[in-house]
């Protein structure tokens, strides 16, 4: 088998070759697009030299170049991004020209058309598909749960995603399950993007300054999960003036700062979140510590710190340094007990921008992750703690290569270190006499090659092509992967485009879930000898239709096989077990949708989309389970439709809905249950259950109304808006989760059965919550 320093030695005889793309006689234009008010950089803005067809759109770091024919004569060159003021430069096609350009947002509606219509036509033309964007003035607008404004629920609400549970932030995209979605924030791995057992979300809305999510088709610069990339980025900054922001709502507190420690050479940002009931729970407790009958209220909190800084080192180099800080509380104590549990994320960025030349930008990366979860539980005279955890230091390097209009170019590597301590537990008494010890420690090392065009062949015809070598090492197991990576776009007309894509995925991390729930205590678990790694592959067709200037309509079919599948086998034991391989059992899948269609309006008083998806999902070949047979995973749901509106009444008044329809989730429930009589005359023992194939039980459908209305006022220095939201408007009860009960009569030698039935269990009735936002 080849070594991995083996593939490195190829490096070189690749940027020969791209170096030998690069064509003659051309001008080139490069730079950074920022905005004009705070200096951030702008993703996905579009340049165009007028009447050449010729022209880019920037990269994740505002960086942009793209070449023009020599010549004598100026061209006017187009810079527009949605929600700015398009900006125009007349440019002389010789050499090489830098031009740094700031846009200003936009005020003028006539302007806004025109940018907004331009944005639709770029991504019915891009090679992209199966991606979704979601902008965090349509979270802040739209109606939330205790008025909590969550950028991953508002994915939700995207076709080919499955929310989780009532009310929580689990997703679950295109048949994968959960632990299959990379989740990264300015680059970082995070492990559980979750507070309050899944309600709420880890990113602080003030703080996130873009994210995007690939469903398929992945670019070669990812790697590492089988179903999605979720590409969460902080704001940098404001660089020109110190600004805040904030809000108060029901549950939780948030404020933001940020301004230059230099102007237009070097910011910060800090933006912290916290909520408060523990606050109020600790004042009752105390106003009734008197009262013998009390019991008291456990003490519940989380909080989140985002915070940020860069440096304008040079023209051609910029340095980025972030972190992100959060962690969820629950604590109970009395004379008697003491119970901690506490788990959080903790992550860092360090990210040096370099500039080559006009043709070639890099970006290197090292980043760390920490995700941990301990319990902690004290009585008097015995103790007992359990905890996981799992660390990661990566470092990657990523160039961006633009030899030509025709082709861009992508090109990079990165090596993960990863730490696994896996449910280690303690407990024992306090003299010693009892202890018992369980748990395990795994490291790995993760290594990544890749190469990626987009070429575009003619006008009507782009395509994006490329490969990466993924590796795992933990020793003695090895493997090395080839991912190839391939997508196209045909333009039928001007508003017409064909798409197609194949991606395959190799994922070398595992989460062991024994609920259909998104916990704390769900341990990571890496690929060894006997666990194998997942692989996925994904083919996908489209087509993208754009009516008018402002209505994108989309459809998508796909097929995704899935390999090397891990799930428990029945009536496994989880913690104090140091065997936990022998727990588990391997399998296959597939899931598929001839469906995925949606509608997006971008422009004009009322916009939104609407989102419908019909697919199935399947898990099987399981040696144990099921007989080999296969059966839907809990989150299969057949029809998923969501709309959303947001309807501008004026400047100051807006009213926002939303509208989700689901089948019904899947669940496991007893087949039959039965009594035991441990000596005849004795008493009976409560029924016990009786579990058959799985998931053969489907909930009944899931449907949900929300409302928000939004008031705005300025001061002499600020910005407010009081914000309404209204969460299950109709009231609906929907299942959180069933449960089989029984009625039963009293007897001489027990209680008898005399009937068995289901309960619901439902969390959220209508919801209404009002939350304060303000800038300054």
């Amino acid at each position: 088998m080849l070594r991995m320093k083996q593939y490195f030695t190829l490096l070189p005889f690749l940027l020969f070759g791209l170096a030998a793309l690069q064509a003659q006689n051309t001008a080139t234009v490069n730079g950074t697009l920022r905005d004009a008010q705070n200096g951030e950089t702008l993703i996905g803005a579009t340049v165009e030299a007028l009447g050449l067809r010729q022209g880019n759109v920037s990269n994740e770091y505002g960086f942009f170049s793209f070449t023009l024919p020599e010549g004598t004569d100026s061209v006017t060159l187009r810079f527009s991004y949605i929600g700015y003021q398009t900006q125009f430069r007349k440019v002389k096609p010789v050499g090489i020209i830098k031009l740094n350009v700031s846009l200003r947002p936009e005020d003028a509606v006539i302007e806004e058309v025109v940018i907004k219509a331009n944005a639709l036509e770029e991504k019915m033309k891009s090679t992209e598909m199966s991606v979704s964007t979601i902008s965090t003035r349509e979270a802040k607008l739209l109606p939330a749960l205790f008025g909590e404004v969550d950028v991953i629920k508002i994915l939700q609400l995207k076709p080919g995603i499955t929310a989780g549970s009532e009310g929580t932030t689990g997703i679950f995209v295109r048949g994968g399950s959960g632990d299959q979605n990379l989740i990264v924030l300015d680059e970082a791995i995070v492990y559980n993007a979750n507070h309050l057992f899944g309600f709420f979300s880890t990113f602080n809305s003030d703080a996130v300054k873009d994210l995007k999510v690939y469903k398929g088709g992945f670019p070669a610069q990812y790697g590492g999960r089988l179903s999605s990339v979720i590409d969460v980025r902080m704001k940098e900054g404001n660089n020109q003036k110190f600004s805040g922001a904030g809000g108060l709502g029901l549950i939780s507190s948030r404020l933001t700062l940020e301004g230059p420690i230099q102007k237009d050479k070097s910011s910060f940002i800090v933006s912290g979140r916290r909520t408060y009931a523990d606050l109020i729970t600790r004042a009752i407790n105390k106003a009734n510590a008197d009262d013998p009958e009390y019991d008291p209220i456990p003490d519940y909190y989380f909080y989140d710190l985002n915070t940020k800084v860069n440096f304008t080192l040079s023209e051609k180099d910029r340095l980025y340094l972030s972190g992100y800080f959060g962690r969820d509380v629950f604590k109970f104590k009395d004379a008697s007990f003491d119970f901690l549990f506490d788990w959080g994320n903790t992550t860092g960025t360090v990210r040096w921008n370099h500039v080559y030349g006009p043709k070639l930008f890099s970006n290197a990366t090292f980043t760390f992750s920490d995700y941990r979860y301990r319990i902690r539980n004290l009585l008097q005279g015995f103790s007992f703690r359990l905890g996981s955890n799992v660390k990661d230091a990566n470092t990657k390097l990523d160039f961006y290569y633009q030899p030509s209009n025709d082709h861009t170019v992508r090109f990079g590597l990165n090596v993960t270190y990863h730490d696994f301590i896996v449910a280690r537990l303690k407990a024992g008494s306090d003299d010693g006499q009892v202890k018992f010890e369980s748990g395990q420690n795994f490291d790995g090392i993760e290594y990544g090659l890749y190469a990626n065009d987009e070429w575009a062949v003619n006008d009507r015809l782009k395509l994006s092509y490329g490969v990466r070598l993924s590796a795992w090492q933990n020793n003695p197991a090895f493997y090395a992967r080839l991912e190839p990576r391939a997508a196209a776009n045909f333009a039928v007309s001007k508003n017409w485009s064909l798409k197609a894509s194949y991606t395959r995925m190799n994922q070398y991390v595992h989460l062991l879930a024994s609920s259909g729930l998104s916990l704390p205590t769900d341990v990571w678990y890496p690929s060894t000898e006997n666990v194998k790694p997942e692989v996925s592959d994904q083919v996908a067709i489209g087509t993208s239709y754009l009516i008018g200037d402002n209505l994108l309509v989309t459809w998508e079919g796909w097929y995704k096989w899935l390999r090397n599948q891990v799930d428990f086998i029945d009536g496994a034991e989880l913690f104090g077990n140091d065997e936990l391989e022998g727990e588990l059992t391997i399998g296959k899948g597939y899931a598929f949708s001839p469906l995925e269609l949606e509608i997006e309006k971008k422009e004009g008083k009322l916009t939104g989309w609407i989102g419908y998806t019909l697919a199935w999902a399947r898990r099987g070949d399981f040696p144990v389970i099921n007989d080999g047979e296969y059966f839907p995973p809990r989150f299969d749901t057949r029809h998923n439709l969501s709309i959303v509106a947001l309807w501008e009444l004026s400047k100051r008044w807006q009213i926002t809905a939303t509208w989700v329809y689901t089948s019904g989730y899947v669940t496991w429930l007893p087949s039959g249950r039965y009594t035991l009589q441990d000596v005849p005359g004795g008493q009976t023992q409560p029924l016990v259950p009786v579990y058959g194939d799985r998931n053969t039980y489907r909930y009944p459908p899931y449907m949900r109304a929300d409302l928000g209305i939004v008031w705005k006022w300025w001061g002499k220095h600020t910005q407010n808006d009081l914000t309404l939201s209204v969460y299950n408007v109709t009231d609906r009860r929907n299942p959180y989760f069933i449960y089989i009960d029984y009625d039963s009569i009293v007897t001489p030698v027990g209680d008898a059965p005399t009937r068995i039935f289901a309960k619901q269990v439902s969390l959220f009735p209508i919801l209404p919550s009002l939350t304060w936002n303000f800038k300054f």
